[in-house]
């Protein structure tokens, strides 16, 4: 197990080895294995990108987050020009169907709504609007609407995971009830967590996924 100043060497080098975030202006400091970054960044896609940077390091329990977006002053948009512009790259993002997403933007903070089919539109939205010049944060509301079959099966759910090379797919638990997926068991690290996610919410049908997964120490 490594301790509190291991780990924030080995997230401070991990940051400086991103290159799309600035790891100069951004101070680490952990306690218990708790991870806290602090500083300045240039756009919301920077401070995204060095969260889960953080998050990769493998002994991270959990992160907390004082970073600060103050855009350069070419950067900087108003709410209107904010909301043409995300209008204007969902309506371009093939994935999504045409009218799906409803956009509000305040002070910069954009807002996503509406019903999507499958999770990867989810993320191909937010995706998309994350790097858009003049974006300060993002908040996801996007809805999944349930399929009119649910094909979910609690042993295709165990097969996916078992294919899957970075995973040890023996500590994860996998429950369905209806469209609903719970997993619970012991990872090893967030980048597991993250597949173990994503191989779950990849389940034709399925418009729900609970973590229960612990980090193993």
């Amino acid at each position: 197990m490594k301790t509190d100043r291991q780990l924030q060497q080995d997230v401070s080098a991990e940051l400086g080895w991103e290159p799309s975030v600035h790891a100069a202006r951004i101070g680490v400091e952990v306690k218990d294995g708790i991870v806290t970054l602090a500083g300045r960044v240039d756009s919301y896609a920077e401070k995204w990108t060095a969260e889960r940077t953080a998050q990769r390091v493998s002994g991270v329990n959990a992160l907390a987050t004082r970073l600060k977006v103050q855009l350069p002053g070419f950067s900087k948009r108003t709410d209107a020009d904010i909301a043409g512009a995300v209008q204007h790259v969902l309506a371009w993002t093939a994935e999504l169907p045409a009218g799906a997403l409803q956009v509000r933007v305040e002070g910069g903070h954009v807002t996503l709504s509406g019903l999507v089919d499958w999770h990867y539109q989810k993320q191909q939205a937010t995706q998309s609007v994350r790097r858009l010049m003049g974006v300060l944060g993002l908040s996801d509301e996007i809805g999944i609407q349930p399929s009119v079959v649910v094909t979910v099966i609690k042993s295709d759910i165990e097969a996916a995971l078992n294919r899957v090379a970075i995973l040890d797919a023996g500590k994860i638990a996998v429950a369905v009830q209806n469209a609903e997926i719970t997993l619970t068991g012991t990872i090893r690290n967030w980048a597991e967590r993250e597949t173990a996610l994503g191989t779950a919410w990849a389940t034709p049908g399925v418009h729900k996924v609970v973590d229960l997964m612990k980090l193993a120490h």
